[in-house]
């Protein structure tokens, strides 16, 4: 049994964020994610070492361990590693001292309190109190990281923070479904109208001028509507494409707090 670990069931963009500051406070980590992970700020996520082997954001890399004995080599040697297991089933075997849910899918996929002494969930989909300890607000606004203890996030409202003053254009979705087959590259300038991508014979075209801050990988299946590409408007932002965005910190701040708050509150030893 590893002491202290923490085991965050997610690896795209916003749970890079958490796993990054929980690992950077000394805090052993361990990441789980799902065989074909389809997060679009695929730069800044740890989950692309699923089809890479390793990914490194912000100086920090993550390894794909191929077994969960090979995992525990790596966080005894001090590094991140990551294992495809979508079920949670390495949990029972590791019983770690806090499981994290940052799959962000809107809804509980089978997290639970029985999983360990604190259990943390990402956005709606959870009841603090109930199914998880605590609950961590990810709607932009005001209430962005707060952390809460009884009760739900706020509910999806499906409409992308604006940045820029532009919402909704910034994300791009699918107009059918089959093979993506991406033309441009993730911090490439595309201008209004381009073609960026095609599915199948279906073009895909950006629908404002900015930053390619996220594609879907190349060769990926996709279905018709789904999320496959973001345009960032401010165009002088390029670093944007390689580091953690300010959103995923705020987030990560709540995980921190309520895994410090949980352990001191139900008298967990060090």
């Amino acid at each position: 049994m590893l002491k202290h670990l923490i085991i965050v069931r997610g690896g795209g963009d916003l749970a890079t964020g958490t796993i990054s500051r929980l690992h950077n406070c000394g805090f052993p980590v361990l990441v789980l994610e799902c065989a074909r992970p389809t997060a679009i700020r695929r730069t800044v996520a740890f989950s692309e070492a699923v089809f890479t082997g390793c990914q490194t954001v912000e100086g920090l890399t993550c390894w794909k361990a191929e077994t969960l004995q090979q995992a525990v080599a790596f966080l005894r040697n001090g590094k991140l590693p990551l294992v495809v297991d979508e079920s949670g089933e390495s949990i029972a075997a590791l019983r770690p001292m806090a499981v994290v849910d940052a799959i962000l899918a809107k809804k509980n996929l089978g997290t639970h309190r029985g999983m360990a002494p604190i259990t943390v969930g990402l956005g709606p989909g959870f009841t603090a109190g109930s199914d998880v300890d605590a609950v961590v607000e990810t709607m932009r606004g005001h209430d962005l990281g707060r952390v809460l203890y009884q009760g739900q996030a706020a509910p999806n409202t499906g409409v992308p923070g604006v940045i820029a003053g532009h919402g909704a254009d910034r994300v791009i979705h699918s107009p059918a479904t089959g093979q993506l087959q991406a033309l441009r590259h993730i911090g490439d300038c595309v201008q209004e109208g381009e073609t960026i991508a095609f599915v199948g014979d279906a073009p895909v075209n950006a629908a404002l001028t900015g930053l390619l801050r996220g594609l879907i990988r190349d060769g990926a299946p996709v279905t018709q509507g789904m999320k496959i590409a973001d345009i960032d408007p401010r165009i002088g932002e390029k670093k944007n494409c390689t580091t953690i965005s300010d959103k995923a910190r705020c987030i990560a701040g709540g995980v921190t707090e309520a895994v410090l708050h949980l352990h001191a509150a139900k008298g967990l030893s060090w």
